[in-house]
């Protein structure tokens, strides 16, 4: 993490921010997470524990860099990582997602993941098959698995829209985002009171500009007409956790009137954060190529694939698999926490932006959940160990040899209204 830092800031890690002391592992058994990764039924699983390390330390650096552009930004990592999961009441169901759309496959050379969430996955799986579907679709795509390769299987998905990814190494990278200039820098400012636009949906960009408001910043969240935000249909106390203190305008993408209104929204932003391929916006004329920069504007552009591979959708969980960051069960994988490429991808999202915006801005930041969750999965390994796991009651109990302590496995972080 003091490598990512110093590449961020071009400065040393502060004395403020030591390594974190405690057993990583046990940081992990006491998050939340674990409790969400593994089998239902069966022991939690440890891994991937040097991830959620990580993640800690991403966001001491996030707080310090808060602290010195605007108002600081304590963020609970394992808030998070589980409070979404703790207000649905989901649990751990491994090769199953916590929240039920996503599935391991195990194929002939390997695993893959398919996420059936919308109403068009689940009408595209006879055209993954190429066969007529009777009863449950998971049934047969875990029969037609048995008998493909996970990147043909992938690629049949990935082709008729359904998020699919291979389960694959994490490729090691520095940092899970690239940037371009796009305009000149500025003298650094305080983020209190710059406009952030906000077009994302969902978990990830919402959570960035989450962060960016609780940093002062002007958040305004920008919905069509007729495509709201999918998490209003859920929890509302989750989408108030994400957005509170935000503005919302709602505008008719598909009018000339709607898209003059957002054009004229995105030219008076700061920062603009958007999660849309690059040919929906280009095919309104509101891509950032095609847009007028001033100096310092950031432009965020977070994406499954990063913007190299527009076509590929992701969500969460099969984002995290395409990262190879999954959790090990008897040397098998299974889907780790809840839909966790989503928040940490919103995590880096804010890390990045603020780090842009203390070198003078004037950037576009291509950022994907793959290339996030890769750089969590190729997180240090352990040096603390070995661990074991075992019931106590209705409890699980993680014990560390090497600091002889223990810790409970903790259940989901409650989500705090109003606070980081």
């Amino acid at each position: 993490m003091d490598e990512w830092l110093r590449t961020l800031t071009n400065r040393t890690v502060p004395a403020a921010f030591p390594a974190d002391p405690d057993c990583p592992v046990l940081a992990w058994a006491g998050s939340g997470a674990m409790a969400l990764t593994g089998h239902d039924g069966a022991e939690p699983v440890l891994s991937p524990a040097p991830a959620y390390s990580l993640l800690r330390e991403a966001l001491r650096a996030l707080s310090w860099l808060t602290d010195d552009l605007g108002d600081r930004v304590d963020l609970d990592p394992a808030v998070a990582l589980t409070g979404r999961a703790e207000r649905a009441g989901l649990r751990r169901a491994g090769r199953r997602s916590a929240n039920g759309t996503s599935r391991l496959l195990r194929t002939i050379d390997g695993w893959c993941a398919l996420t059936l969430s919308r109403p068009d996955d689940f009408d595209a799986v006879p055209a993954i098959l190429g066969a007529d579907v009777d009863g449950d679709p998971w049934i047969a795509l875990e029969a037609a698995a048995a008998h493909s390769s996970a990147a043909a299987l992938v690629q049949r998905a990935q082709l008729v829209g359904v998020p699919a990814s291979v389960l694959a190494e994490p490729p090691r990278t520095l940092l899970p985002w690239n940037t371009s200039r796009i305009a000149d820098r500025v003298d650094t400012r305080s983020l209190r009171g710059l406009v952030v636009v906000d077009l994302s949906s969902m978990w990830a960009g919402p959570l960035c500009a989450r962060i960016l408001g609780l940093a002062g910043a002007r958040v305004i969240k920008v919905e069509g007409t007729h495509r709201p935000d999918g998490v209003r249909t859920g929890d509302p106390q989750f989408f108030e956790w994400l957005h509170a203190g935000h503005e919302f305008r709602t505008i008719d993408f598909r009018s000339d009137t709607g898209r003059k209104a957002l054009g004229e929204l995105l030219d008076a932003a700061d920062i603009v954060i958007e999660a849309s391929r690059p040919r929906a916006l280009a095919q309104l004329g509101l891509a950032p190529e095609q847009r007028s920069h001033r100096d310092g504007r950031i432009w965020l552009s977070l994406t499954g694939y990063g913007r190299s591979d527009p076509m590929r959708v992701a969500f969460g969980d099969d984002a995290a698999v395409a990262g190879g960051l999954v959790g090990l069960d008897g040397g098998e994988p299974v889907f780790c926490a809840d839909a966790i490429a989503d928040p940490l991808s919103g995590v880096c999202a804010a890390l990045a932006v603020t780090a842009a915006h203390a070198s003078g801005g004037g950037v576009l930041i291509d950022l994907s959940m793959r290339a996030t969750a890769a750089a969590f999965a190729a997180a240090p390994p352990l040096t603390h160990g070995p661990h074991s796991v075992h019931r106590h009651g209705d409890d699980w109990i993680v014990e560390c040899a090497a600091t002889q302590h223990r810790r409970t496995v903790a259940a989901p972080a409650a989500l705090l209204p109003g606070g980081a």
